[in-house]
Parts: structure tokens; sequence; C-alpha cells
């Protein structure tokens, strides 16, 4: 969109929208919030897209399109060390963040009223940008992810969630059935939610988009904030895997990987079937993704990391290289200490016994506190029992994560 008056407009109505129904429509709740996302977790993010946990926790965050704040207090409290600016469009949201946080004690936290187009007065480069739900959002995505780029620093990492064509199809059909029927009245985000409820209400049993909206959505959409955000947004760009890394690439930064990296294992598709599978396995990775798009349509949204090199990556193929890193348990599980836990996704997971007792040394040696001494893998290894491959399994689940002794 290159008319910079219909650019505005469309940035207008989005802001519009979010000061009527500012979203997400969390609760305060006057403390940390609980839990975990490990892709707000600095030291996981860091060690997802390089293989290794960072030099240093000290690192500055933008949260761009940071609404209600939600993301920006989780981000705030589980990376207590790092500089965090949240910025969003809608004035009411930005104060709703500002309170969000001051009454849960995030401390490290600072908001603006700014769109993503503007981020050049912001002074500075960012080690770190979370933009998640919002490109999709802007009248131009590639220029606002061109913006956020300029904004990266060398080595630095931004996550990013858009939403999937495909999968989001009735959403999309009850989107434009809904503007058909607003007609004029198109923009009135209240009357907007009003029609679109009283459709669904309307439609027959069995109608495939009453089915849709019961079976997957109804339960967060109770809320108005959240049926307003998915069924009369003024704005929304919908990708499919094409279009989705021909936007990746024309952003000048590297793709990473998807942060949901097991949704795109063709293993959970065509698993019964191993020859097939394996002829599956050869084609071009982009082609494998591709196949998985065309086979799963529950799949409603794409997540995924960019970079900005140059960035270290580090392999642990290497026995020596291994036997000397610094292992910490990872802190994004819950229910530890037990071997049932949930994992860093929030899945139920069984450690057996050297699992167990490698994360317990791990604790007992590698913990958080700065005046304990550090433990390689080799020191860790003859008090838990554990082989070298299991080590690597345990970083492959994101169950430890690992520092080369170099920067110890």
């Amino acid at each position: 969109m290159d008319d910079p008056t219909k650019t505005q407009a469309v940035s207008d109505a989005v802001a519009s929208l979010y000061n009527t129904y500012p979203f997400p429509p969390e609760p305060f709740l006057d403390e940390a919030p609980p839990g975990y996302n490990w892709r707000w977790y600095w030291p996981t993010v860091h060690s997802f897209c390089t293989g290794a946990a960072p030099n240093t926790n000290q690192v500055r965050v933008l949260d761009a399109g940071c609404g209600t704040g939600v993301s920006t207090e989780y981000i705030s409290h589980l990376n207590p060390d790092t500089e965090v600016l949240g910025i969003d469009l809608s004035e009411r949201a930005i104060a709703t963040a500002t309170e969000r946080c001051s009454r849960s004690g995030a401390t490290n936290v600072q908001f603006r009223q700014l769109s993503i187009y503007d981020v050049d007065q912001i002074g500075g480069e960012f080690d770190w940008i979370n933009c998640v739900g919002v490109i999709h959002h802007m009248p131009d995505p590639l220029r606002g992810l061109q913006a956020l780029a300029t904004k990266l620093a060398p080595g630095g990492f931004i996550h990013l969630f858009v939403y999937a064509a495909i999968g989001r199809w009735e959403i999309s059909l009850m989107q434009r059935a809904i503007a058909l029927v607003q007609g004029s009245q198109r923009g009135d985000y209240r009357d907007g939610v009003q029609v679109g409820r009283q459709i669904f209400a309307s439609l027959p049993e069995g109608n495939r988009l009453k089915q849709r909206e019961r079976d997957r959505w109804a339960m967060e959409n109770h809320r108005d904030e959240c049926f307003a955000d998915m069924y009369v947004h003024p704005q929304e760009v919908d990708y499919t895997l094409d279009s989705l890394f021909e936007l990746i690439d024309a952003s000048g930064l590297e793709f990473v990987g998807f942060s949901n990296p097991q949704v795109w294992q063709l293993d959970r598709l065509l698993a019964s079937d191993p020859a097939l599978l394996d002829r599956a396995k050869q084609l071009p990775e982009k082609d494998q993704y591709r196949l998985v798009e065309l086979l799963d349509p529950e799949i409603t949204h794409f997540e995924w990391f960019l970079a900005r090199p140059p960035y270290s990556q580090f392999s642990w193929d290497e026995d020596a290289a291994l036997l000397s890193a610094i292992p910490t348990r990872n802190p994004c599980m819950e229910g530890w200490p037990s071997q049932s836990i949930f994992d860093h996704n929030y899945q139920i997971i069984s450690l057996d016994q050297t699992e167990f007792e490698f994360l317990q040394a791990c604790d007992s040696h590698n913990g958080h506190a700065a005046d304990q001494s550090q433990a390689s893998v080799a020191d860790l290894l003859s008090q838990s029992g554990a082989s070298l491959e299991a080590v690597r399994q345990m970083q492959q689940r994101q169950l430890i994560l690992l520092k080369p002794s170099q920067q110890t």
C-alpha cells in the first residue's frame, strides 16, 4: 500500500478497534504472571536460535505491537535483567499496559504510543524483538517488518506470528459476511460484534462456519474483545507458506526456524507409512513445509524467528565440545522436581531416572546464583549415570541449556 493517506486511514481504523476493545483482555494480576512461555525468555530464545545459552541476560527488548501489555509483562518478569520497551498504536491499550505492569511490579519496562512504521524515532537497536499477531494487521506488513529489521542489532532475533490462510478459511468467510451485513456501519465495532453473534445464532445446526466457531474458537470468543479481534478487524492479511517466505525473503533478515517445530514434522502426519514418509523427506525443506501446510488445515498461524547476521551457531556433535559445555536446567518447566513434568511447551513428559538425576545435578552445581562454581557436562555425567547421547537429547528437547566453555 503506497498511498500514505490510505495507510494512515487503515492505521487509524486499527487504533480505533483497539481503543474500543483493548486486546488482549486479560485481567490485572497485581503480581508476577504465572507460568511461562519459552519464546518470552531470553536464554531459551537464544538457545533455540543458536544452540547455546547467551553470554549475558542484560539485553534490550522491543515488544512491537504490545497491545494491553500481557506479553510485555511476562517478558519483563521472566527477564529482570533486560530493558524492555513496549509500543502500540492504541492509546487505550498503552494506558492499560502501563497500569498492568505497574500493578504487577514490572520495573524494567517503559511504554510509548507509536506505530511500528515510526520505530526510527526510537534510539539505538534491540537484541530481541517480539512482534506477535501484529504485522498481519498492518496496511503494509512488509514495510512494517523492514522497519523492525532496521532496529534489530547484529546477532539479534525477532519472533513473529501471522495468520495462516488455510486454517482460517471459515474465519475469513465470516469476516466478509459480517462486513456485508454491516454495510455503511462497518467500522462500528460494537455493531459488528452484535451482527456477528446474531449470524452465528441464526445459522442452522451443522453449518460449517457455526461448527468451526463452536468447536475451535467459542471458548475464547465469549469475550467481545476476542470476538471483535477475530471477526470485525478492519485490516488482516492471511498468509500461505509461499507468501510467508516471500515476506521473509524481502525482509533482509535470515530465517532461523519455526518456533513450533513439532508442527512442521512430517512424521506426525505420515508416520504410519514409513516408505511414503521417507519419500516425502527427500523433498527440499520448504516443500516439506508446504506438504505439512496442505495436509493439516488445522494450522491457523505461522510463528517463527528471524535473525540479523552475523550470529553464532553451536553444534554439539563433537564430544569434546559437549563434554566441556556448562549445562543448566531449562527453567521453563512446571512440576519440577519430579519425573513427570510439564516441559517448555506445556506438554506432560516423563523423565527417566538418569535424566532426572542429571537435571538435579544441574540445579546443584549450575544454578543461577553468581557465586556458584560451574560444572561441565563431563563433571555431571559421573554423578548422574547419563550418557553423552542422553545429554544431546536433553538439549534437543530443551530440557537443558548449554553454554560453551569459552563463554564462561
